[in-house]
């Protein structure tokens, strides 16, 4: 592991989120980020930030940013925020409004 970015506690739900990182995985950093401009998933946003933080990481250490892989990619799941929805017949569902932390960890080929 050469340089590693999280982001917590992000209002996503993380099945959604592992879609989208399982086509990240292993990816080079620049193919990487080629797969998330054409996307069109909500975690894309996300993912980018935390990509660029976890490069820029790697070159405040020195590192060269064409070397760089996606080694490690996980999302996690965060605290839910439980909520009720009124039904019928007096009742209430809940509602589990999900969260989800996301870490990369870049590494050099070779």
């Amino acid at each position: 592991m050469i340089a590693k970015a999280q982001g917590k506690f992000i209002r996503l739900s993380p099945t959604k989120v592992r879609q989208v990182i399982d086509l990240l995985r292993d990816k080079d950093v620049a193919e990487a980020k080629s797969v998330l401009a054409v996307i069109n998933k909500r975690p894309k946003e996300h993912l980018i930030k935390i990509l660029n933080q976890a490069i820029a990481n790697a070159k405040l250490k020195g590192f060269n940013v064409q070397q760089l892989y996606i080694s490690k990619i996980t999302c996690d799941i965060g605290p839910m925020w439980k909520r009720f929805k009124a039904a019928g017949f007096g009742r209430a569902t809940p509602i589990l409004k999900r969260t989800a932390h996301i870490n990369i960890e870049l590494d050099t080929k070779g």
